[in-house]
């Protein structure tokens, strides 16, 4: 009878150690990052903001800017969350997610009447600001989880984001039957539904497996999320070849790209039965074994954020060593936050540029329609190859050699110039090379950034210090993209017009041909790009001894003494 009840309330306990335990918990946010980067597919709609409103290419990359700072300007975010849990955080961002884009879903169809460009860029703000709030509610949360393998989880999750456009837009394709306008009301709606589901499951937890163990699970999610990377990547190639291609099939792939987002639920059953499983063996008392089940059964406890014992705002220029965990105004001030912020207005709002760019810089250089949709789409998959690469490798080459992620951020960066000067240059058919390569380094960048600021500045204001690196980002956006690119654009395509003898009536498309109209903006980018690379070397000379000691140390020392 006893053994009987034990099972039947083992049962109960599996499927609530599951919805329970961590790794629910992981599979949950990485459906929420899977939905969470609608910024990076603003070239698929822009056109249509650019032809329904009636934008030159000056605005649209105003709006662009706005959609970056939006979607890097997270210092609300980060500070909401030191003092409420995360689904809080991640309710804000799916109300502001939903508010932002289905406000420029009704612009772009006519709906409502069309709003001055200062309200189309507060939409977007707001709306692309939402992924700052899923990224800090489900990408923190993971890193102080899990603080001994941060590199993968970072690598993992923000993989998953950068897969994010190629995903919504397999299930645009089957929902709405290719209105690309209905892509902007899929990027509402979907994102904040996904959120909505999984905001009792995003919490901290405190840590239950050894690194080696949690490594291999999480290699074996890595293995799931390339095969998604690489039915897309067939899907997207075979979709914009085969143009005629009905809404069934499209269904089809979309259904395909469910099955394989939910697998991961396989990993977690698995791991959870096996550690359910390990306890249970561990009890050979049936009256402890009750015990330990019902105790299985209840809620875990949250690892509650410290609260600092020195006010905030004293020995602000007297930081601790690197490792240890720095204050906020520690961090903002200190030297290496410089040094490395500057690295990523550089680098970053170079390659970020690029991207947002890429569809007016194919029909620039006069490639087909469906081409530049097909090297677009595919920025997506190689956003996600360096995310992930980014994530895995240097968490590897970090343990096995104490390789430094600085040097590798670095050596990203310097990649990234070849890139934009195949550009610049406008090499024929090179624009498929560019595109990967633009895609790929801009993804290696933000796994790095995230845990280079961890591992200096600590984890225990994490939530905030990761988006003061965020920040660097639609900095050097606005100044590379708006100020200088779109610029340049314009004043190419204005010559052009006043060359065949014509002027710009009011609220028609401006557009520019040929290589100059993106040459000496790119020339410019690959300029700042090495400043940027010097400028992150500075910071592997800085930070070389403390990367050559164990900076996992303290973490697996607080386990053992939990243990």
């Amino acid at each position: 009878m006893v053994e009987a009840d034990l099972i039947r309330r083992g049962v109960g306990v599996v499927a609530m150690q599951m919805l329970r335990g961590r790794w629910f918990m992981v599979f949950g946010c990485l459906l929420i990052m899977s939905m969470s980067g609608a910024t990076y597919i603003f070239g698929a709609y822009s056109n249509d903001l650019k032809t329904s409103l009636g934008y030159d290419q000056t605005t649209l990359n105003l709006i662009s800017f706005f959609k970056d700072l939006g979607g890097n300007i997270g210092i609300m975010s980060g500070i909401i969350n030191e003092f409420t849990p995360p689904w809080v955080v991640l309710a804000i961002g799916m109300t502001m997610n939903f508010s932002g884009y289905f406000m420029i879903w009704l612009a772009a169809t006519h709906r409502i009447s069309p709003p001055p460009v200062w309200q189309i860029c507060l939409y977007i703000c707001v709306g692309a600001n939402s992924q700052t709030f899923s990224n800090t509610g489900a990408l923190v949360t993971c890193v102080k989880n899990f603080p001994q393998s941060r590199g993968i989880v970072i690598g993992l999750l923000k993989g998953f984001t950068g897969l994010s456009g190629a995903i919504m837009t397999q299930l645009y394709h089957a929902f709405y039957a290719g209105d690309s306008k209905s892509l902007i009301l899929l990027i509402a709606w979907l994102p904040a539904a996904v959120s909505l589901v999984f905001l009792p499951t995003v919490r901290l937890m405190k840590a239950d497996t050894k690194p080696e163990n949690e490594v291999r699970v999480f290699y074996h999610l890595l293995y799931i999320s390339l095969g998604l990377a690489g039915f897309l990547m067939i899907a997207i190639i075979f979709q914009n070849w085969h143009s005629t291609l009905t809404q069934p099939a499209y269904a089809g792939f979309a259904t395909v790209v469910l099955i394989l987002l939910f697998a991961p639920l396989a990993v977690v059953f698995r791991e959870e039965l096996s550690n359910w499983k390990g306890r249970k063996e561990a009890v050979t008392d049936p009256a402890t074994a009750v015990k330990v089940i019902t105790e299985e059964a209840r809620p875990e406890k949250e690892v509650a954020t410290a609260v600092e014992a020195t006010p905030w705002w004293k020995d602000v220029l007297k930081p601790p060593e690197r490792g240890e965990d720095y204050n906020i105004l520690q961090a903002l001030f200190s030297i290496d936050m410089i040094i490395l912020f500057t690295a990523i207005t550089f680098g970053v709002g170079g390659t970020l540029t690029a991207i947002d760019n890429l569809g007016q810089i194919g029909r620039a250089l006069g490639y087909p329609a469906k081409t530049i949709t097909t090297f677009v789409s595919l920025v997506s998959i190689w956003n996600y190859l360096g995310r992930v690469t980014a994530g895995f490798v240097s968490e590897i080459v970090l343990a096995k050699y104490k390789f430094p992620r600085p040097l590798m951020l670095t050596l990203v960066l310097l990649v990234s110039c070849s890139g934009h000067l195949l550009i610049a240059f406008g090499v024929p058919n090179s624009l498929y090379v560019s595109s990967i390569i633009m895609g790929f380094c801009f993804g290696a960048q933000w796994p790095l950034i995230f845990a280079i600021i961890s591992e200096i500045f600590g984890l225990k204001y994490y939530s905030t210090l990761y988006t003061l690196g965020g920040g660097a980002s639609p900095l050097g956006a606005y100044i590379l993209n708006v100020r200088i690119t779109g610029h340049l654009y314009d004043m190419e395509a204005m010559k052009q017009l006043a060359a065949k003898g014509l002027t710009r009536r009011h609220g028609e498309d401006l557009s520019c041909t040929g290589v100059t109209c993106y040459k000496l903006a790119f020339l410019i980018i690959t300029a700042t790009t090495m400043v940027g690379c010097i400028v992150s070397f500075i910071l592997v000379v800085r930070t070389r001894k403390f990367y050559r000691g164990d900076i996992y140390k303290k973490f697996r020392d607080e386990q053992i003494s939990e243990g």
